[in-house]
């Protein structure tokens, strides 16, 4: 039995606060309750759920869906922050959930990013000048500190707190209730508190099309940097030649890693999140 899709009628309810600056097409929807503060931009078909707040100098891009008690654009939570105008933008079909929080960035960068298509889920926060590109699903009652930068198709799994200044590379998943203080390689699994890798988020992989060379070349890759004797840094440097670009982009990140990386876990250090699997396999 196919269920009909029901959409919502466009439309602002009489009891929305909506400041004059604000730009509001015709096609958006705003529930009971919500405040669209000055400076506002909605793109098409945005729905805005009730009791929502977009405090100010906040982008929203078309078909994004803000769902019941979110609040974005407020205020970076960062004692150096003196009032400066900055900014929040949240690209296209973007689906912000229950209560999340979204704030704008601080002068060091000006702006906050949350890229198309992604999935902020309930209670999660993301804080002033992150970067979160296109596909990242944030679970639960996520935490990013400041300056936090996520790749593509990265998973971020629930109750999960993340450092200020992390990377989290693409196509990467982190479990949940984790710690990640240092950056998360792009292609890997990690886990724990704090964090560690197990190896690669060949799941995720396969669902994103990789080939089948370039799994294999990256659980070498993965061997080779956080299980051989070669110290990291000039591990990478050797793989930085590989015809694999894959391979190539995984060395790059670990060559520009400020933070120090997620180390390899070891087999003392607990079971392997994926399933069938423990940490020294």
């Amino acid at each position: 039995m196919q269920l009909e899709r029901t959409v919502a009628e466009p439309g602002i309810h009489p009891t929305a606060i909506v400041h004059e600056s604000a730009e509001i097409p015709e096609s958006v929807q705003i529930g009971p309750y919500a405040v669209i503060g000055p400076d506002v931009v909605l793109g098409e078909a945005v729905q805005i759920g009730s009791h929502a707040v977009i405090e100010r100098d906040t982008h929203v891009g078309d078909d994004c869906r803000i769902s019941n008690g979110a609040t974005l654009g407020s205020d970076p939570q960062d004692l150096k922050y003196a009032g400066e105008r900055t900014f929040l933008h949240v690209g296209p079909r973007t689906r912000v959930r229950e209560f999340a929080t979204l704030n704008r960035g601080t002068a060091a960068t000006g702006t906050t990013i949350v890229g198309p298509d992604c999935l902020i889920m309930a209670y999660a926060h993301v804080a002033h000048d992150c970067r979160i590109a296109a596909h990242v699903v944030l679970a639960n009652s996520v935490n990013l500190a400041g300056h936090v930068e996520i790749g593509e198709h990265a998973l971020i799994g629930g109750l999960t707190g993340v450092h200020q200044f992390v990377r989290i590379g693409r196509c990467s998943m982190v479990g949940g209730a984790s710690g990640v203080n240092k950056d998360v390689a792009p292609f890997t699994l990690v886990s724990g508190v704090p964090a560690v890798a197990f190896g690669l988020n060949r799941i995720g992989l396969r669902r994103q099309a990789f080939s089948a060379e370039a799994i294999s070349g990256l659980r070498a890759a993965f061997r080779h940097l956080f299980r051989s004797e070669t110290p990291t840094r000039r591990a990478a440097m050797e793989l930085h030649e590989s015809p694999i670009p894959e391979v190539r982009e995984l060395a790059t990140f670990v060559l520009e890693s400020r933070r120090g990386l997620s180390r390899a876990a070891r087999a003392n250090e607990g079971p392997d999140p994926r399933p069938g699997r423990d940490a020294g396999s």
